[in-house]
């Protein structure tokens, strides 16, 4: 079969976007063509796929993407696919891949009446409905039972539209056999001292994530405690001048590095000592879970999708959201404490082995080509 992916952006280190790209490597695997429509792409293209750039601007992000839908289903008119696989929420698709919360969810409970009633939120009010609403016939790949729920309160999703699918860590997250050389060699590479304890904050979304929150944390345990030496790994693509702003008017500068999009995570993950995840909203957040199979301790807010495996795998502390500054300095301290970290690093552990956290993609893979054969039955008679 010739399946479309459709998805705006490309960059090669968001977690939605590495799952695209494993998503479509295990559906090459499988035999079949894969024609990619994107409007922007960094880093490396996929070996044997169609890459179509589809020329879609304008001033906003909703005329963006009616552009983009727009020209794609010109091209797929002349040139036809078998399935269409969106990881954008837009009408039409045959698939969606959920990884991006429930919008409506958001904009009632975080916007005011004055954004719904404008351009934007009609438009991606509409096209959460065109993949959701009773009814749309797409197929729906979910990997947070949160979100779930929210989808089918708000659009009354059909059950047997809802698929949900394992987790999908990559199995070079997993703690190796030579784990210890690799932390001392990253945190010699960084200049760490013995007393230091490494905070890894991950992810695109420096305000979602709460970037200031955890900065703030640093702040406030080297004022209140100076023989406990924090210091902060920021990775992710974002601006950061102002966290850099905040991080000097707080005294802190030095102890809060800024490392952009890395490639090296599992080796940050083994050099740090804790992985801070106070986000504000998280469909699911992979990085968790890549946290846990690199027996990395977690604090995270209970509103991410994957938070619930970092309280079953007793590998941290999920903090109620919201959360106080001071519930969140607490938890810091008490998950770098030798004692407490060297328990939930075992722990954790021995969850990533014991638990399913790597098959999503070979499984979506094979689901996605089901769904599409299915359908083209059905069309076919």
């Amino acid at each position: 079969m010739q399946l479309a992916f459709l998805l705006y952006k490309y960059f090669p280190f968001g977690g939605m976007q590495r799952d695209f790209r494993r998503f479509v490597e295990e559906v090459q695997a499988r035999g079949h063509h894969c024609r990619i429509y994107y409007i922007s792409w960094q880093g490396d293209a996929l070996e044997g796929a169609d890459l179509r750039r589809v020329p879609a601007s304008a001033t906003s992000n909703h005329r963006r993407d009616e552009r983009f839908l727009h020209w794609v289903q010109a091209d797929m008119a002349k040139d036809p696919v078998d399935g269409v696989i969106g990881f954008n929420k837009m009408p039409g698709l045959d698939v969606y891949y959920a990884a991006d919360p429930c919008y409506l969810e958001k904009a009632r409970t975080e916007r005011g009446w004055l954004y719904r009633r404008g351009a934007r939120y009609r438009h991606f009010a509409a096209w959460e409905q065109a993949v959701f609403g009773p009814q749309s016939d797409t197929d729906i790949l979910l990997i947070s039972d949160t979100e779930r729920l929210k989808f089918e309160q708000h659009y009354h999703t059909r059950p047997e539209r809802m698929h949900m699918l394992p987790p999908g860590v990559s199995q070079d997250r997993r703690a190796p056999e030579d784990a210890p050389d690799r932390r001392r060699a990253m945190r010699a590479s960084f200049g760490f001292e013995a007393q230091d304890r490494g905070l890894l904050l991950g992810g695109s979304g420096f305000v979602t994530k709460c970037l200031d929150r955890a900065i703030q944390t640093v702040a406030n345990v080297r004022a209140e405690q100076p023989n406990v030496q924090l210091r902060l790994l920021v990775v992710g693509q974002d601006k950061p001048r102002r966290f850099k702003r905040l991080s000097k008017r707080l005294g802190v500068a030095d102890r809060v590095n800024f490392l952009g999009g890395r490639d090296d995570i599992p080796d940050l993950m083994l050099g740090a000592d804790l992985l801070i995840h106070p986000a504000l909203a998280e469909a699911a957040g992979i990085v968790l879970l890549e946290a846990i199979a690199a027996g990395l301790p977690v604090v995270v807010t209970d509103v991410c999708g994957y938070a619930h495996h970092v309280k079953a795998a007793r590998a941290g502390f999920v903090l109620p959201a919201p959360f106080s500054q001071e519930q969140l300095d607490q938890a810091v301290m008490r998950n770098i404490d030798g004692v407490f970290r060297a328990d939930c690093r075992q722990s954790a552990l021995l969850y990533a082995r014991l638990t399913d956290l790597y098959s999503m993609h070979a499984l979506g893979a094979d689901l996605m080509l089901e769904l599409v054969r299915q359908k083209r039955e059905r069309v076919d008679g």
